[in-house]
């Protein structure tokens, strides 16, 4: 299977072109190429399809073989891929995803595209639809009790769900501990992504993730795009906001007139390479 290693802000996946490779068992490869020792080495997998909707069609695997919904880092890696082996000649494309079509501008340099903005579409609070077990409509700034301690969050989902926290100090944060807690909680009835954010400005925000089935990650799009909604509703920030993460940094605008959040961040190749998945009977 040939492939292609790609980041944006240090979250990483790998690519594979569906027009030309067949998968037939994609949760089990995401979980043989994620593997940093015996695999390649990624956040997940990424298989870019044709789309009868949308230019592609983006399926997205978890590290641990889960299929996702949607990936902010991702999709601006997409949009570099196809762009970079001419698979399109346009700057502004459509991508389908199982959170919908997603539109995504390309900043070409020489040739290449340098960045993205995404139209990630409109912040999702009611929390039915993120979901969240809660008996109000939606859930902005309320405590929850975490293993034995209380934090207050606030549910957005952008196509997949999210729980954002503000702590004062994201440098010292265990995550490694309190982020499963969070992810496995009983409120979380599909589990859930959780963002600890530390306000730097009004313009500024730092920004550590548990994303479920991956683990802390450098970087996660749809998570700097709900904290900056989650900044902005507990009237923490303005609406437009530098998400300072482990991988880079990620611009995002809030359009509350449009009820729109736009994501702006770096997509890289890393490297290209061919992989042998015979010991899983591809």
């Amino acid at each position: 299977m040939k492939f292609t290693k790609m980041e944006g802000c240090g979250n990483d996946y790998v690519y594979v072109n569906g027009f030309e490779e067949k998968i037939d068992n994609p949760n089990e490869v995401a979980i043989a190429v994620s593997d940093r020792h015996f695999g390649i080495g990624s956040d997940g997998l990424i298989i870019i399809n044709p789309s009868e909707v949308a230019d592609f069609k983006m399926c997205m695997y978890n590290a641990d073989g889960s299929e996702g919904k949607m990936c902010g880092n991702g999709i601006r890696c997409v949009a570099k891929y196809v762009y970079d082996f001419k698979l399109t000649d346009k700057d502004v494309i459509t991508v389908e995803t199982l959170s919908g079509i997603k539109t995504l501008k390309l900043n070409v340099e020489n040739g290449k595209v340098k960045t993205v903005r995404v139209n990630m579409g409109a912040p999702i609070l009611e929390c039915d639809e993120v979901p969240v077990k809660y008996d109000d409509e939606k859930m902005i700034n309320k405590p929850v009790k975490v293993d034995g301690k209380t934090f207050n969050i606030t549910c957005v989902s952008m196509g997949n769900p999210h729980a954002v926290t503000f702590i004062n100090d994201t440098d010292n944060l265990e995550i490694e501990k309190i982020g499963p807690k969070f992810e496995n909680n009983e409120i979380f009835p599909d589990k859930v992504n959780t963002e600890f954010i530390q306000i730097i400005d009004k313009n500024t925000i730092k920004m550590r993730v548990w994303e479920r089935g991956s683990g802390e990650t450098f970087a996660c799009g749809t998570g700097a795009c709900a904290s900056v909604v989650a900044s902005v509703l507990n009237g923490l920030t303005e609406n437009k906001v530098t998400v300072k993460l482990l991988g880079g940094d990620l611009e995002i605008e809030y359009n509350q007139d449009e009820n729109t959040v736009y994501m702006t961040g770096p997509a890289t190749t890393v490297f290209d390479g061919e992989i042998d998945l015979g010991f899983l009977g591809e």
